[in-house]
């Protein structure tokens, strides 16, 4: 038994310290080029539902269409910084999919993070949001919803911050949801 447990220890070691699998993709749009990289491993469901969409092309010619800074959200207790786009045709929307919350997937709602927008949980199909500065109410448990089941967190900005933070300054004057939108040219994945 004194031997085989330090072997245990290392092979656990070993399982743990495995490099998780990611996949990268570029959200080019009318503002600049942003890259993400998600996490399949950590959100399967939430990640093959966003892969799902760009593989299909139904993300092209989409858009960024809400922006909700601090200033523009007078009747919520909890503020957020959130640009989110992803607007698909209804008609062309996949089935809602089960809500990967951040308590069983360790991602968090970090400056950055990519999460799915939803109203109800198991609700979320196409809309997606990026968080500006750390959102924790956005997490399990968090106050921004009334459920308390947070929002699906399922990767990261690693590249183009600047146009995402550009495109939530735009259009001061008109509350949330603005027009022109920032039109997502297209998202694919990259090596």
């Amino acid at each position: 038994m004194k031997r085989t447990l330090p072997l245990l220890i290392s092979f656990v070691f070993v399982i743990s310290a495995a490099p998780q699998k990611i996949t990268k993709c570029l959200l080019r749009t009318s503002s600049g080029d942003i890259t993400v990289e998600l996490y399949p491993d950590k959100a399967p469901v939430t990640v093959a539902n966003f892969l799902k969409y760009a593989a299909a092309h139904l993300y092209d010619s989409s858009s960024f269409f809400r922006a909700v800074r601090l200033d523009n959200q007078p009747n919520n207790p909890v503020k957020i910084e959130v640009i989110q786009g992803g607007d698909v045709d209804s008609l062309k929307q996949f089935p809602p999919i089960p809500l990967e919350t951040t308590r069983q997937t360790g991602l968090h709602h970090l400056d950055g993070t990519i999460s799915m927008a939803r109203s109800t949980p198991a609700s979320a199909t196409c809309s997606f949001f990026i968080c500006i500065n750390d959102q924790p109410s956005l997490d399990f448990g968090g106050k921004r919803n009334p459920d308390g089941q947070g929002f699906a967190a399922f990767g990261k900005v690693t590249s183009g911050m600047d146009v995402v933070k550009k495109i939530q300054q735009l259009y001061p004057e008109q509350q949330q949801y603005f027009k022109p939108p920032v039109i997502i040219i297209s998202i694919e994945r990259i090596q």
